[in-house]
């Protein structure tokens, strides 16, 4: 990032806020600052989502420090209300503080899941939901993974139920494992960093069988929890709820023999929604290969559903599609 210009960078904010903000903001700037900006966009064709989040922190920090202009969080949150409104400006410093916080824990987000595991075994299932709580999705869900099976539940419940965590508290967690792994944290301001939804995005990266015993688990002790956790979620049967297009685009990612074992045993609505989406030909050749297949494990059917779902999590993740879930608005184009 050191190579960006200030240009560059304000043109990555500027994405992030979406068009209509970014709009709203450019309209306080002047013709030749615009000008510059619409420039930089133009060339920012793709931007790895690392960098963009770098960005956001760098403009986060100078908004607190401001040398000069009165800054602070009060200051940045002002100019943030100004420009996309008060609900929104409120969720990205809530992001952008959370952001910050888990570089707390950056000397883990590298670290192979079993030395993480090693790290934190014997800790209390509330220190394991903290510091899970601060890791990438991907990465929180391969160390949930080697959890026992009753401690994964406990700590899932944990972070779901977790809604902001005291800096002192997590400068106590933070410091004592990076002493056993001699790295130095920085203290950062309080932030959001648990709730339903990271566990969501966890429990989504997480393989079938782990999956299960987490869901399960909640079940057990909150089932209204594990309800909207459930809810939160998308299944396999929920590609009824993907727009044609979007579902055609999964498709193209998925191959045949896998689609074939994924079919087995399926709903007539999941089914007529695939089938509808192929071409005539990519049709015939899926329903000879199902009848082909003859009768399949339960275990292989939910292996390559699960595989589907995932290329379906990562498409939304890239912007790729958008996936509607049941009870929400319907999007108007």
């Amino acid at each position: 990032m050191a190579t960006l210009t200030g240009a560059q960078k304000a043109a990555m904010v500027l994405l992030q806020l979406g068009r209509d903000r970014a709009a709203r903001v450019m309209a306080q700037l002047d013709v030749a600052e615009i000008e510059e900006l619409t420039a930089e966009i133009l060339r920012l064709e793709h931007v790895d989502q690392a960098v963009a989040d770098e960005v956001l922190d760098e403009f986060y920090e100078v908004s607190l420090s401001g040398p000069g202009v009165g800054g602070g969080l009060g200051y940045a949150q002002h100019l943030l209300e100004a420009s996309i409104g008060r609900d929104q400006a409120a969720g990205m410093i809530d992001r952008l503080q959370s952001t910050m916080a888990g570089q707390r824990f950056d000397f883990l987000q590298n670290a192979d899941a079993r030395q993480v595991l090693s790290l934190i075994s014997g800790e209390h299932p509330q220190t394991i939901a903290l510091v899970l709580a601060h890791l990438r999705p991907d990465h929180a869900s391969a160390i949930l993974a080697g959890l026992a099976a009753d401690l994964q539940a406990e700590v899932a419940h944990r972070i779901a139920l977790m809604e902001r965590a005291s800096p002192d508290v997590v400068a106590v967690v933070a410091d004592s494992l990076r002493r056993n792994a001699s790295t130095v944290l920085t203290p950062q301001e309080l932030s959001a960093v648990g709730g339903v939804q990271p566990l969501v995005e966890i429990i989504n990266r997480a393989d079938p069988m782990t999956e299960k015993l987490i869901l399960e688990g909640l079940q057990e002790r909150d089932e209204a929890l594990a309800e909207e956790v459930r809810s939160r979620m998308f299944v396999f049967g929920d590609i009824v709820l993907l727009e044609d297009r979007a579902m055609q685009l999964v498709l193209r990612q998925v191959e045949t023999g896998e689609l074939s074992v994924a079919l087995k045993g399926v709903g007539d609505e999941v089914r007529d929604k695939i089938l509808r989406n192929l071409s005539e030909r990519a049709r015939e050749n899926l329903l000879e290969e199902v009848e082909l297949l003859g009768p399949v494990r339960l275990s292989q059917v939910e292996d390559a559903r699960a595989s589907i779902v995932q290329v379906i999590r990562r498409l939304e993740e890239g912007g790729q599609i958008v996936i509607r879930r049941e009870g929400e608005d319907e999007y108007v184009a």
